[in-house]
Formats: C-alpha cells, sequence, structure tokens
C-alpha cells in the first residue's frame, strides 16, 4: 500500500517562496505519475502539477505556470513541488497525488488518482 506525506507547507508572505515535499512509502516513486493538486475553501479541487513517470516532461495549472516547478528524486522517492512568486490566491492545502498510470493528460481533475496524501497548508499573506 502506497503512502504519501507532504511537508514544507506554513505561511509566506506575497511575493515569497515556498518548497513543498512529497515523501512515497510502500512504492516504488519510478514507476509512479505524481501530482499535486490544491484546494482553497469554498473552492473545488484545482490540478496544480503533474510528473508523469513515463516521461520527464511536466504538465502544470494555468495559474501556476512560470511560478512553479514540479521535480522529483526517484533516489529519494520524493517529489518536490517549489512555489516562487507566490500570490495571495494560492493559499490553499496542498495534496500530493500517486498513481501507477503511466501518463496522465492533462493532469486529471483528481479522482484518477489511487493515493492522496494528508495535505500541508499554505498560506500567503500581504
Amino acid at each position: 500500500q502506497v503512502q504519501l506525506g507532504e511537508s514544507g507547507g506554513g505561511l509566506v508572505q506575497a511575493g515569497g517562496s515556498l518548497r513543498l515535499s512529497c515523501a512515497v512509502f510502500g512504492g516504488t516513486l519510478s514507476t509512479l505519475t505524481m501530482a499535486w493538486f490544491r484546494q482553497a475553501p469554498g473552492k473545488d479541487r484545482e490540478f496544480v502539477a503533474v510528473n508523469n513517470w513515463s516521461d520527464a516532461t511536466p504538465i502544470y495549472g494555468d495559474s501556476v505556470k512560470g511560478r512553479f516547478t514540479i521535480s522529483r528524486d526517484n533516489a529519494k522517492n520524493t517529489i518536490v513541488l517549489q512555489m516562487n512568486n507566490l500570490k495571495l490566491e494560492d493559499t490553499a492545502v496542498y495534496y500530493c497525488a500517486a498513481d501507477s498510470s503511466p501518463f496522465m493528460s492533462g493532469g486529471g481533475s483528481g479522482i484518477e488518482y489511487d493515493y492522496w496524501g494528508q495535505g500541508t497548508q499554505v498560506f500567503v499573506s500581504s
């Protein structure tokens, strides 16, 4: 059973940076497609980024393109979401998700993923 554990959330001022990590337990990262989603209060879950295990090309949601970077370290069984130039609207709970599918077209809506972390809160202040 794959388990995911996020870390790195916190409070940051607008324009600042945060680095989220997601550790994978009970599975092999090299054969998992890994994604980040987020959910703000009163809003639907939003796709943030995906790194498909079948290729190295990441896919990003429109609202984070050019600011966020997803990367994986297969040796450490960890993926990272580097978030730069944070905006107030980036405030949300961020979730790490995983699936054995080799490729998630467009990152998916979330329901396609079999495994989820518990989430980590990111709060961006003005």
